[in-house]
């Protein structure tokens, strides 16, 4: 019998192994204390993080390298088989040069390298790390973004500082204590209402994209709203499509600058017309199974379609939207 379809592993941001609770980072003697074994994940001014070449860990960094204490820019990812794990900026050491390698939606990419360690993007390599080094990155991407703005207090505006090694801000004028924010986002995979789980998914993309780049439909929660409204409202207002059957799926966080994406699925009639919304999508068309499975079959180039577009490439592996297709493509319509 055929069942509706589910997420067949887990997205690639939302693997980690660290243990990140609340008291580990609330006791400064313990963490002063061993932060001669500790490891620092160094961040550049892209975030870009270092690793060597043919290996899944990331290339941290002896945490006293960079003194006996840790330095007040220092941020506490959490511990992993005894070892603490922190977050710095940090760039490559010397004049590295340029090697070309995968980048995101598979495009390939020109990134630092220096000796055998490759300065990385988060996007384009997640899908390359272990489990740990996926959610080391991951945090601390996500936090150095987070304080980058979070450099002013947002009651008076005054200059904050911070405190509980990394996990929030205070504000040395009235107190005020701020702490890592991240915005939900849905993402939402819609198929045709033909048997369980549909023969065509609708895809879309935006207007800042090259020609051929697709993927689901996305969009974040509004005050107020639920996220199951959200996914209703955002598929009308990007596509045009009235969609029910609402299915939560997974989630997945996605730094790029603070999100969470929380994957569902729905239905939708495809005979009816689309619109997409003028200025946010460029084109939305049905594709069929079988077109996004030899998408995936190409790993990376662009395979023709049927519908509007000559050719077609499908989200990047880091992405939530791509674990989605891969499980629609590969379970049965049940038609």
């Amino acid at each position: 019998m055929t069942v509706p379809f589910r997420l067949a592993k887990s997205p690639t941001l939302s693997r980690s192994t660290v243990d990140r609770q609340e008291t580990l980072r609330a006791d400064p003697e313990r963490l002063r204390a061993r932060w001669a074994t500790a490891q620092v994940v160094l961040l550049d001014d892209k975030a870009r993080t270092p690793v060597r070449e043919g290996e899944k860990s990331l290339a941290t960094r002896k945490g006293v390298g960079f003194g006996d204490t840790p330095p007040e820019d220092a941020v506490f990812l959490g511990e992993w088989q005894d070892v603490d794990y922190w977050s710095m900026p940090g760039g490559p050491e010397g004049e590295p040069e340029l090697m070309e390698a995968r980048g995101s939606w598979g495009f390939r990419e020109q990134i630092p390298k220096v000796g055998d360690e490759l300065w990385v993007d988060l996007r384009a390599y997640g899908d390359m790390l272990d489990d740990t080094a996926a959610g080391l990155f991951t945090t601390a991407q996500a936090l150095r973004h987070w304080h980058w703005r979070a450099r002013f207090c947002a009651r008076c505006g005054s200059r904050t500082r911070r405190i509980q090694f990394g996990w929030a801000t205070q504000c040395d004028s009235c107190g005020h204590e701020e702490y890592p924010r991240t915005d939900p986002a849905i993402i939402c995979l819609v198929h045709d209402d033909v048997g369980v789980n549909g023969e065509r998914v609708l895809l879309a993309r935006q207007p800042v994209w090259p020609k051929g780049r697709y993927s689901v439909l996305a969009g974040f929660v509004e005050a107020g709203e639920s996220l199951e409204g959200c996914v209703v409202r955002e598929v009308r207002e990007e596509a045009g499509a009235e969609v029910w059957d609402v299915r939560y799926l997974g989630s997945q966080p996605w730094p790029f600058p603070r999100s969470i994406m929380l994957g569902f699925t729905a239905r939708a009639d495809a005979s009816r017309p689309l619109t997409p919304a003028d200025g946010e999508i460029e084109e939305a068309l049905w594709v069929s199974r079988a077109e996004v499975s030899a998408a995936f079959e190409a790993d990376g180039e662009p395979v023709p379609i049927a519908g509007g577009a000559s050719t077609m490439i499908l989200p990047g592996n880091s992405s939530i939207a791509r674990v989605m297709l891969e499980a629609w493509a590969y379970a049965e319509s049940g038609a």
